[in-house]
């Protein structure tokens, strides 16, 4: 994989070229660190390498060996697609989608780690990642090539990604579009804000039940900065419910996770071309009508 910079991207560090236009993963990013190459110019280079303009990057993804040794964790899944270049799994609420400090051991990852039986070839490579408290359906690709293109199709009509979430209040009008930057909360680590110079982002909903205290909304990502729908939908007055970071906490009814779901996913396929869809529907939301999650609603 070979990238040209851009004038723009003039004094740029290499890894920002490398996560942002050149869409490498952190996993895929970390995995190619250890085990795969890194060049500018044809010389192995640094991530925190500056470029300049015109320079070359070229990037060997590993096809083996893992960049850490990862634990099995022996956890039932359930996976709704399968071939030789993806993987589409109903990932369950409450369970880490990587593994990392505080879940070494018990994430989707050791899960898929185990379930393909600790195989020394084992790459993880999530194309669309849930936040630990949001179930449904993620991507995993099957090789470098493949989450390469899996990649460059998100945030295209070719990679739609439709999720359920059920609200504490109601939003101002019954479908809409939110378009409100999103940035770090100053002195946070895991927490995001609307804020002047925060990213752009795009949300798009429409409510499809409601009661007194609640909304049942289905919701497309225009973008897919970290905890979108969470702060936009707090921004418009009806956070998640259960969401003990941007609303109120519903130990009773969610106690290890909250109201988010990720419940449709619709894409073409990287290699055949072939259109995928696929419907999860969430425990706490039994009265959905399938049809209604993949409605052209923008």
């Amino acid at each position: 994989m070979e990238y040209r910079t851009q004038e723009e991207e003039n004094g740029k560090k290499l890894k920002e070229i490398l996560r942002g236009p050149m869409k490498i993963s952190y996993s895929a990013l970390k995995s190619t660190k250890w085990n795969g190459e890194i060049r500018l110019n044809g010389k192995i280079a640094h991530t925190n390498t500056r470029v300049q303009a015109g320079d070359l990057i070229s990037v060997v993804f590993p096809e083996a060996n893992p960049a850490y040794q990862l634990k099995p964790y022996d956890l039932p899944l359930k996976i709704v697609y399968e071939d030789r270049d993806l993987r589409i799994v109903d990932k369950p609420a409450g369970l880490a989608s990587q593994s990392s400090r505080n879940h070494p051991d018990d994430s989707l990852e050791n899960a898929l780690y185990a379930w393909d039986g600790c195989p020394e070839s084992f790459i993880y490579r999530p194309v669309n990642r849930l936040d630990k408290g949001t179930g449904g359906l993620m991507v995993i690709a099957r090789n470098a090539y493949s989450q390469h293109l899996l990649q460059q199709m998100l945030h295209t009509d070719r990679f739609r990604r439709f999720y359920l979430a059920r609200t504490d209040g109601h939003p101002p009008e019954e479908k809409g579009k939110i378009c409100l930057p999103i940035g770090k909360a100053p002195g946070m680590t895991l927490k995001r804000m609307i804020c002047p110079e925060g990213k752009p982002s795009v949300t798009y909903y429409r409510v499809i039940a409601e009661d007194e205290e609640h909304s049942l909304i289905l919701l497309e990502l225009g973008t897919g900065r970290t905890h979108q729908i969470r702060v936009h939908l707090s921004a418009i007055g009806c956070p998640i419910q259960g969401d003990f970071l941007y609303g109120r906490e519903d130990p009773a009814a969610f106690p290890a996770c909250f109201a988010l779901h990720s419940a449709g996913l619709m894409l073409t396929h990287p290699v055949t071309g072939e259109t995928i869809r696929r419907i999860s529907l969430p425990e706490w939301s039994p009265e959905t009508d399938p049809s209604v999650l993949f409605m052209d609603f923008h």
